[in-house]
């Protein structure tokens, strides 16, 4: 199961407040990616979706189809706001591994 930080989730919910869409949440979704996996985004939904997982964490209802749910599982959705960089991240899990051979975008 992926999990939320607690502040993830406030800074999500002063979002979807700023939007006038308090009662919205997130929608987590993967994308087809090159040599090195799938890459994933995030965007605001009013509902979830037939079969969607909804995990909700303060509030916050974040919703992920059960295939990109499986591929997050043990990962975590987090905020950070260093001065250099501000938004959400995806934490833990494993790193992909990225090879040249055969691959003409990442060679």
């Amino acid at each position: 199961m992926i999990t939320i930080t607690d502040v993830a989730a406030e800074k999500a919910k002063q979002l979807l407040t700023a939007e006038g869409k308090a009662e919205w949440g997130l929608r987590v979704y993967s994308a087809e990616g090159g040599c090195c996996g799938p890459s994933y985004g995030m965007d605001i939904d009013e509902k979830p979706g037939e079969g969607d997982e909804v995990i909700e964490k303060n509030g916050l209802k974040v919703f992920i189809d059960k295939n990109t749910c499986q591929k997050l599982d043990g990962m975590g959705i987090d905020f950070v706001d260093d001065g250099e960089r501000q938004g959400f991240v995806l934490t833990g899990g494993k790193a992909p591994s990225c090879s040249s051979s055969g691959c003409s975008s990442c060679g």
